[in-house]
């Protein structure tokens, strides 16, 4: 049997049809397996969902516990037998449960990554090398210009800045699922010990990672606080509230944004960054690189990204490499801190 036949993409997502489901499809299917919990990745109406307990626990504070017919936790390195083929779950260090998937038939296995990140993370199980014939890699940075920064001299920027500015308050763009927590993390592990304040929309999750015994510090809600009282703070909101009104119970707030977008100086600008901060949940240039070369996949297929780029680097590799026609999947988790903050002020 060919990889193609194993694993193909269809209008639903990816399609194991040997092994009777789809891996995280963008429609209701009878049965999904979900690499991580960020919303164009983990979607509502499944019949059957399989995924790693912090991603199943995810997808119900975001979606309500019926967020599927059925649910089935799976552990890192745990094999489960679906139809002709077996599944294993590796980490993929992306988010907290975010997960890679092996799909093994025969003596064929392909490794889905789903998103990734080779970078270490205090807040998620560090990314494991997988071994395998084809490896299904993302590209969301998948360009040379993508060399993302030592993040603990990003957290240096910001520390550097609250200093400077003690009467102003500096707010942080992060997805509330990942980036966020990461980001808090970062900021205590260079010694920042006053309370950090989360926007509304950030609490549920940020809560969660704290109940799964991820220390992230003395954490409270800037709502109800007053103005004089958020000078030379820190505090974290979604990516879309940093430059609107909500701003306005804060003095003189300094915009900052975390992620890798802000390599592009001008995305910066454009987005009304006075703060860029390059601090990614996805693997760079070199990183993809490096993970590929890492597999020892003879053949590579490439999806959600710059796919363009990273096949011809794979082909001058001597690869097999080809894009993979996948829609449906965005910018990290856009459309769900969108939603949290239209419902958490």
């Amino acid at each position: 049997m060919r990889p193609q036949d194993i694993l193909m993409p269809v209008a639903a997502g990816l399609c194991c049809k040997p092994g009777g489901f789809h891996i995280d499809p963008v429609r209701p299917v009878e049965r999904a397996l979900i690499t991580h919990g960020h919303s164009d990745h983990a979607r509502p109406g499944h019949g059957a969902v399989l995924a790693t307990q912090e991603t199943l626990d995810m997808m119900r504070l975001r979606y309500g516990e019926n967020f599927a017919g059925s649910t089935q936790a799976i552990s890192y390195g745990e094999t489960i037998k679906l139809g002709d083929v077996s599944t294993t779950f590796h980490p993929a260090g992306h988010v907290l449960g975010s997960a890679q998937i092996a799909v093994t038939h025969g003596k064929i296995k392909i490794v889905a990554s789903g998103d990734y990140k080779d970078t270490a993370d205090p807040t998620c199980t560090p990314f494991e090398v997988v071994p395998c014939d084809v490896f299904i890699t993302e590209a969301t940075f998948g360009l040379p210009v993508f060399r993302h920064s030592d993040v603990a001299g990003e957290i240096a920027k910001l520390l550097a800045s609250v200093a400077l500015f003690p009467e102003r308050a500096h707010l942080v763009g992060a997805y509330s699922l990942g980036k966020a927590q990461r980001v808090i993390a970062l900021i205590r592990a260079a010694g920042y010990d006053a309370p950090i304040y989360l926007h509304g929309a950030m609490e549920k999750i940020t809560r969660y990672y704290e109940s799964r015994g991820i220390d992230l510090g003395d954490l409270r809600l800037a709502k109800g606080m007053k103005k004089t009282e958020l000078a030379g703070t820190i505090t974290l909101a979604p990516p879309t509230a940093i430059t609107d009104i909500w701003t306005r119970r804060f003095p003189d707030p300094v915009a900052a944004f975390a992620s890798g977008w802000m390599r592009v100086r001008a995305r910066a600008r454009q987005k009304g960054i006075e703060l860029p901060l390059v601090i990614s949940d996805h693997a760079d240039w070199d990183g993809l690189c490096a993970t590929i070369d890492a597999t020892g996949a003879g053949e590579v297929w490439v999806t959600h990204g710059q796919e363009d780029a990273l096949v011809h680097w794979c082909q001058s590799k001597g690869l097999k490499a080809r894009p993979l026609a996948l829609v449906g999947y965005g910018d990290e988790d856009e459309d769900s801190a969108a939603a949290d903050e239209a419902t958490s002020p």
